[in-house]
């Protein structure tokens, strides 16, 4: 991971650090879990690779397969990153290509006073890519 910029992580860890080397926890009360991986999920469909080739080789994922409407899978991050106008962006690459099972990917920050806003999110990829 780089450490020059906070925040910043490629996941290029062993299985189950990921979380402490890229300051992100699981939320406890999720459904299912994010895991790493670097390639498709045997017999799910997937992405072949991660989207750096050549230098990076894993990503997080989440099996919905196996999911029903509803069920939620949530990670956060450790460090509370301070408000900045034009200074913090977020920045993630990611993999839905359209299947039954795709949920819906979505990025949120908390405000002060805990309340969670919906920045952005996604249904599905319209091609099978980064």
């Amino acid at each position: 991971y780089y450490i020059s910029i906070p925040g910043s992580c490629d996941f290029e860890t062993q299985d189950e650090e990921w979380t402490t080397a890229c300051g992100l926890t699981q939320d406890p009360a999720g459904d299912f879990h994010w895991s790493i991986s670097s390639s498709a999920v045997t017999g799910q469909r997937g992405p072949d690779t991660d989207h750096t080739p050549g230098k990076g080789q894993h990503f997080l994922y989440v099996n919905s397969s196996a999911q029903r409407e509803g069920n939620r899978a949530r990670i956060s991050t450790t460090t509370l990153f301070p408000p900045s106008l034009g200074v913090c962006r977020v920045r993630f690459w990611f993999w839905m290509f359209a299947s039954r099972q795709t949920g819906v990917l979505k990025v949120y920050t908390a405000e002060e006073h805990g309340m969670d806003i919906l920045m952005w999110s996604s249904h599905r990829n319209e091609e099978n890519k980064w």
